[in-house]
Order: structure tokens, then sequence, then C-alpha cells
């Protein structure tokens, strides 16, 4: 059984926090509106088209799962304008509410979800506390990649992710 790759959005694929009207290099920009969504205008989404080939490159290694507050709309929203298949998500039980220890709300989640299974975790809100957490309540190798929601992923986050799929 492959190690799942959990993969935010907000962050990872899309840098919302970047500079407001001036796109990231490569990104293009996407008006949404998903469930939930009441402002006005549709959401502001950046993302990279080649972001979803990239991530299938990981497959060899990985399983490729949303852990977003997208949940499902990410396999309509945000995967096909990326080329990504339809994908599993994490169905959390509640979002934004109460984390053990100061740590992220998805921590505590991410770790019902893969009991025992090696996971590699993209996500712009992984702090060494989440580190630190994860280490001592997940039994299998875990690698939690912070992600700047600046930016969003690079060559070397995919490099690492890579090397640390391959390395298990």
């Amino acid at each position: 059984m492959k190690p799942l790759l959990l993969i935010d959005v907000d962050g990872p694929l899309n840098p919302y926090a970047a500079q407001p009207e001036r796109r990231p290099e490569g990104y293009t920009t996407h008006r949404m509106r998903p469930a939930g969504w009441t402002d006005g205008k549709p959401l502001r989404v950046w993302l990279h088209p080649g972001h979803g080939a990239e991530l299938l490159k990981l497959t060899r290694w990985y399983e490729l799962v949303w852990a977003t507050t997208w949940k499902d709309e990410a396999n309509t929203w945000i995967g096909p304008r990326i080329g990504l298949p339809e994908l599993p998500f994490v169905d959390w039980p509640q979002m934004h509410g109460q984390a053990p220890r100061g740590t992220f709300w998805k921590t505590q989640y991410i770790l019902r979800y893969a009991p025992g299974r090696p996971f590699a975790w993209i996500d712009d809100d992984i702090t060494d506390l989440d580190r630190e957490y994860v280490g001592q309540h997940h039994l299998a190798e875990a690698l939690l990649l912070r992600v700047d929601e600046r930016i969003g992923l690079t060559r070397p986050d995919f490099d690492a992710l890579a090397d640390w799929g391959a390395a298990l």
C-alpha cells in the first residue's frame, strides 16, 4: 500500500497570500463559487496548470488525497483545472474547531484518516507543534511539508516529496 499524499488547496496550489491583484508567475486566474462562498463576487483562485502533472508524477510513490476545506468540491473546482482526476478527500468532522496542544485544527483529523499509514502532507498552516504531535501520535513515517502561502508549491517541494516517497 502506497503512502498517502495529503494535498491542501489554499496555500500550496492557490498562493492566495501573494500580493493582491498580482498573480504569481506561471499561474492563471480562476473565478469560482464553491458552496458556502457568499461574498458578492466569485472567489479569485490562482492555479498553476503544471501542478497537476507534477502531482501525477508522484503517484509512482503516493496515493493522492485532498486534505482541504474544499473537501469534495476540490474535485469539481480545482482538479479539472490542473489536470487531476477525481481524488478521495478527507471529510473533516469539524472545520476550524478545537485542536490539541496548539496544533493546527486539521492535524488530529489527518491522523484519524491515516492511522498507521505513512503519509506526506502539504499545507501552509503546518508548524513545529504539528510535527511534534504527529511524531508522538502516529506510528508510521510522516512528512509534514509547509508551503509558503504567498508562493505555492515549487520545484524543491516536488523534489522533496519524490525523494521522501522513493526512500520509503
